[in-house]
């Protein structure tokens, strides 16, 4: 009987999942109309648009926009499962943050090369294989930012020459991807792209 029961309620629970789907991607990635546009400010890193809009459902709204290059986040891991992290200077904490490797897709550039540069230039190593493994953003609500997280297999053994930006310095280790999964639960790494990085390679690539 119990087993009766169990079979009924997970069928009735994947039916509601189902729905429910169907339900919430309803206007997924549906585009908004933009009935007014103004830029208001633009600095060297973002600038902020404030925008009048008619969303899918009909709503009209006034938003303060965050406009930012795209970006990417690196886990790039070794054969032996050593995975390289960064610690380096970051202003909106106001302190230095353990986290991946991370930077800015330049014009004109792929994800895939800005990945393998960013690692050569703030790592000094070399990527042999770069791959895609999803996209996340980053507070959407007021900013269009997005980070597409990269896989990259590398030799330890080659390594060259870093190259830093003017006004950065990163301290780079190579670590036990076991060790970052603890210092996640631990709270010594939360950036969220570090975080996703690590969670999404664990629960579908590893």
């Amino acid at each position: 009987m119990n087993r009766l029961f169990t079979s009924a309620f997970l069928t009735d629970m994947k039916e509601k999942s189902s729905k429910g789907d169907n339900c919430l991607f309803k206007t997924w990635h549906h585009p908004g109309k933009i009935l007014d546009q103004k830029n208001i400010y633009t600095g060297r890193v973002f600038a902020v648009d404030q925008l009048h809009i008619q969303t899918p459902d009909g709503l009209k709204i006034e938003r303060d926009l965050i406009k930012t290059d795209p970006t990417i986040t690196i886990l790039a891991i070794s054969p032996a499962d050593q995975v390289v992290m960064s610690s380096e200077y970051r202003a909106g904490v106001n302190s230095d943050s353990v986290s991946l490797p991370a930077g800015i897709v330049n014009p004109g550039e792929t994800s895939e090369q800005a990945a393998a540069r960013e690692l050569r230039e703030e790592t000094g190593y070399v990527a042999q294989s770069v791959t895609k493994m999803t996209r996340i953003t980053s507070s959407e609500g007021f900013m269009d930012q997005f980070a597409d997280l990269m896989l990259i297999k590398f030799d330890p053994s080659e390594r060259v020459e870093r190259h830093f930006d003017q006004d950065e310095f990163v301290n780079s280790e190579l670590v036990p991807l076991q060790q970052i999964v603890d210092w996640i639960r631990e709270g010594k790494v939360n950036t969220a792209q570090a975080v996703s990085a690590i969670g999404y390679y664990t629960m579908f690539l590893k």
